[in-house]
């Protein structure tokens, strides 16, 4: 580039080679040696890979993008041009889909975005972004380690998908099978009866008609958006593939950005997938009916259990653990709620030193508030800004507005009981209490929608996690993970070896539970299966996971354990 403000020297060739003298061997500004003058060296840009004079270098200093640029002073700068690595070629080729006329040349690091020129200049300027010209940084891209994580994320959710297909036939098989069953035994049962049942006869058949349309339609559902997430995925990956081959960087760079956010879109396009519920069916017969005929007005129900998902060999391996006492604290942690807030933003409730944390796990840092007169037992997610704690002891549900750095307290919910495990799912809060013992469905103004009181079902309902379609909770004393659905009627029931304590959904459907024996067990949607998937964690307390990471984030009452959260990775 031409530099303002220099006088034009004599020219010279770009080329070095055509001297043929000992002036060869010489470094030049190189940004200046492509107009013609040839400048002494002053420094040296390792982001740009060029020799600069001492004009290029102060210019440098101060264009927007390149201020941030790493300079090498002239003790410190290659003394050759063969030190410096070529940078990829200026070809762009893919237009801005902001600004249509201009080309993709620019990456922001912080919002992970692809920039044109305008974009630099009008939202991701240099004072609010980390922003590299492309050519600088794509040369790294070439069978680096982004692009292998993008092909095995690629691979990975390929095989999810096309696993997840497979096993919605297997359960549309069952449950159409169970469903044929049960009309065989409806026309068993209907020999004993005579011709004034033709009709209820015809309901049944009516209702198995349309459950068997709703699972064919379910299906298709199913298979036309897995071969869409197939299809794509192989045409990304075979893309990638071949810009990688080709080692064209510029378009493989914007090629992985894209197949990232495709996957993370995939991702939860497969997880909703997996929300569909496919149920088999088994005809009670009323026996009733042969001496009652009169009375009766059904030949029987259809009784349906979930067919889940099956659980898929998992092996999770603690990748690490962040400390979280703080100076105000008096007594060991005893860390009883939490919840990721956002996927760096870990909020959990410290019930032995009446505080509420924010753990940031990007840097391993903890801020407490203290500002308690009551021991906060448990912490749900309520909004973007906002969460919601229990003080069981002062029967009240206290929200906060959330940031990085900040806890604000908003408005107070009076409830009637001793509130404990807490549940926000789309407009609803699903609380359990001890005293008295029950489980409640609410709004988040505190109207009560549904409401479950059984000593028989509950005893110590301590925690809650919530999904679309059903709600488990689980209960100290009688050892179990009881599933509800949304009108707190019972759908299942797990038995733990021991008492369970925190759990957490999740994005398969499946339920990780904190069990005392000590470790921490992942149970079917159905409550029927469950496998240990983390071993010998001191008396797990509670328990959340986070999707985007595949990571476990684990608490514990046990010295000095208590002080920290674990960390563990799935890593099968």
């Amino acid at each position: 580039m031409a530099v303002p403000g220099k006088k034009a020297t004599k020219q010279f060739s770009s080329s070095t080679t055509s001297m043929g003298s000992d002036e060869d061997l010489k470094v030049y500004c190189q940004p200046c040696n492509r107009d013609g003058p040839r400048l002494p060296v002053h420094g040296y840009c390792t982001n740009c890979s060029e020799h600069l004079c001492e004009t290029c270098f102060t210019l440098h200093r101060r264009h927007t993008l390149s201020r941030h640029h790493t300079l090498l002073d002239k003790s410190n700068m290659p003394k050759t041009l063969s030190h410096a690595t070529p940078r990829q070629p200026d070809n762009f080729t893919k237009p801005c889909p902001k600004h249509n006329i201009e080309m993709i040349k620019f990456y922001c690091h912080d919002h992970k975005a692809l920039l044109c020129n305008v974009c630099v200049t009008l939202e991701h300027t240099v004072t609010s972004c980390h922003v590299n010209y492309i050519p600088d940084i794509s040369g790294q891209t070439i069978n680096g380690t982004e692009y292998q994580d993008v092909l095995k994320d690629l691979n990975d959710i390929t095989e999810r998908s096309s696993n997840f297909l497979q096993h919605m036939k297997k359960m549309n098989e069952l449950s159409n099978k169970s469903l044929t069953e049960a009309l065989t035994g409806i026309l068993k049962f209907r020999k004993k009866i005579n011709q004034r049942l033709d009709e209820m006869e015809r309901q049944v058949k009516n209702t198995v008609k349309i459950i068997q349309e709703d699972n064919s339609k379910n299906l298709k559902t199913v298979e036309t958006a897995s071969g869409d997430v197939l299809k794509s995925l192989k045409s990304s990956s075979d893309v990638i593939k071949h810009l990688n081959t080709s080692k064209q960087a510029n378009d493989l760079f914007m090629e992985l950005k894209h197949a990232q956010q495709m996957i993370k879109n995939y991702e939860q396009s497969v997880s909703k997938l997996s929300e569909f519920e496919v149920k088999e069916y088994k005809l009670e017969p009323n026996e009733v009916i042969s001496n009652l005929l009169a009375k009766e007005k059904s030949l029987g129900m259809l009784k349906d259990r979930l067919l889940s998902p099956a659980l898929r060999s998992r092996q999770f391996s603690q990748m690490d653990k962040i400390g979280i006492i703080t100076s105000k604290d008096r007594l060991d942690c005893w860390i009883s709620g939490m919840t990721l807030h956002t996927p760096d933003l870990l909020i959990i409730t410290d019930y032995a030193n009446m505080a509420i944390k924010i753990v940031d796990i990007s840097i391993k840092s903890v801020q407490a508030w203290h500002n308690f007169d009551s021991k906060p037992y448990d912490v749900t997610t309520v909004s973007q800004n906002d969460v919601a704690v229990t003080l069981p002891f002062h029967q009240t549900i206290q929200f906060f507005s959330v940031s990085r750095n900040n806890l604000r307290q908003k408005h107070t919910l009076k409830v009637d009981g001793e509130c404990f495990g807490i549940s926000f799912h789309k407009d609803k809060m699903v609380v359990s209490y001890l005293n008295p013992v029950k489980v409640e469905i609410l709004l988040i103004n505190g109207t009560v929608l549904q409401s479950i009181q059984d000593e028989n079902i509950f005893k110590k309902p301590l925690n809650i996690t919530t999904s679309d379609n059903c709600i488990y909770v689980s209960d100290y004393s009688l050892k179990t993970v009881t599933k509800l659905n949304w009108q707190c009627e019972v759908r299942g029931k797990y038995v733990c070896k021991e008492s369970p304590c925190g759990l957490t959904m999740s994005d398969d459907g499946t339920v990780f539970v904190c069990i005392e024996n000590p470790t921490i067990e992942e149970i079917s949607g159905d409550c029927i299966k469950g496998q240990v998937v983390v071993k010998d964690i001191q008396w797990p307390q509670a328990v959340n996971w986070s999707a985007d990471t595949c990571t476990l984030y684990t608490s514990s009452r046990v010295t000095p354990e208590c002080d920290f959260i674990k960390l563990f990775k799935l890593s099968k």
